[in-house]
């Protein structure tokens, strides 16, 4: 008899367990009692893996941290409201997972919760993996993120933090100091076991994507109104970056680096970039190769609104980027100038091949957003 109360006993918490993941009104929680309270969202997920509530809005009032063997699962529609300045952010570590499962009519948005918001609101997104960077060596040595204090970077290539699709950030960018502030997003030595597509940061107030070292693709990116540059790429980066529309940034529209400490560092940043849109004005020009710029090819590129297409410093000041170029390692074939662009490039070396002009589409449609931005971005124009 006793035996049989038991058994019914069980029964009943497993449907009340069941049903209660069902409400909308409950907060999730998973087997190692981490609790993701939509009031005050914050903390350590350190096992198992915790599913958010779509039909709940989180306020994200501190860090959360999803770390080694943990996963974060936010569906499709889910919205996470920042309330705690530089405080709040959302980080995973090496060995952790975040799927991010949003889609091109309910996409997963994290802002701020501000009534007026504005950039620099909340941190952003942090992912840290195992895949390689010139950081901290280059046999494979760790470095630790300049943002959330986490250790990143490694010697695994096919590495995987998990899948992020259809996301939207907003408002990014709180800054601890006046040279340390968060991106967007920012990948640290994430791996091409991770899948990053669909992915749109708008007004955040410094980068709105960066990818530090790694080896993970970027696909159907968008940076809309970033206060400095809108996608960049260091460290020994090797990847390959598809159709990106960029906007309305400040700065550079694109940043691509080697190693700021050492341009010839290895291994040597490793872009291939194609079907991109760069459009509206930047101070520092649509494309800046930057501290050693490692290898680029680069094609079916568009620019327009810029006065400057392609900004390097001097052979001088910049040694290893010029090189890259003498050599032919960083080539445009082929590229798109608007007439707004006055000077196309800054690079005074013998290679007079390096870039080919052409007339292309870049990102889908030129100037204009592509068909692929339509119902989870904001603030472009279709």
């Amino acid at each position: 008899m006793k035996k049989s109360f038991l058994l019914l006993a069980i029964a009943a918490t497993a449907i009340f367990s069941s049903c209660s993941l069902d409400d909308p009104n409950t907060e999730s929680q998973n087997n190692n009692g981490f609790v993701a309270n939509p009031d005050n969202l914050k903390g350590d997920i350190n096992n198992g893996t915790v599913t958010l509530n779509p039909a709940l809005t989180y306020n994200l009032t501190g860090k959360l941290q999803v770390n080694d063997g943990a996963t974060l699962v936010i569906p499709a529609g889910t919205r996470i409201e920042a309330s705690g300045g530089t405080q709040s952010y959302i980080a995973v570590a090496q060995g952790a997972t975040i799927n991010v499962l949003g889609t091109s009519t309910d996409p997963v948005v994290m802002t701020s919760a501000n009534a007026n918001p504005a950039p620099g609101d909340w941190g952003g997104l942090v992912i840290c993996g195992q895949a390689p960077t010139n950081k901290g060596g280059s046999n494979g040595e760790t470095a630790t993120a300049e943002v959330s204090d986490l250790t990143y970077g490694g010697a695994i290539t096919n590495d995987s933090s998990g899948s992020i699709r259809y996301l939207r950030v907003e408002y990014t960018g709180a800054n601890f100091s006046a040279t340390k502030e968060f991106n967007g997003v920012s990948l640290f030595g994430v791996g091409s076991g991770t899948t990053f597509e669909y992915v749109q940061s708008y007004q955040g107030s410094d980068d709105g994507i960066e990818f530090f070292g790694g080896t993970v693709d970027g696909k159907y990116l968008v940076s809309t109104a970033s206060g400095d540059d809108s996608i960049d790429f260091a460290d020994g980066w090797s990847g390959t970056g598809q159709y990106w529309y960029i906007n309305q940034g400040t700065k550079a529209g694109i940043e691509g680096s080697n190693n700021g400490d050492n341009g010839y560092a290895t291994p040597t940043t490793t872009a291939t970039l194609k079907d991109i849109s760069i459009v509206d004005t930047g101070s520092e020009g649509a494309l800046y190769i930057k501290e050693g710029g490692g290898h680029w090819t680069a094609s079916n590129i568009f620019i327009s609104g810029f006065e400057l297409g392609i900004k390097i410093k001097d052979a001088a000041t910049d040694p290893a980027a010029n090189a890259n170029i003498d050599n032919g390692d960083i080539t445009f074939n082929n590229i798109q100038f608007s007439a707004s662009v006055t000077t196309k490039s800054q690079y005074a070396g013998a290679n007079n091949t390096y870039l080919v002009e052409g007339t292309n589409q870049g990102a889908g449609n030129g100037a204009s957003a592509p068909a692929w931005t339509n119902g989870w971005t904001v603030g472009l124009a279709q």
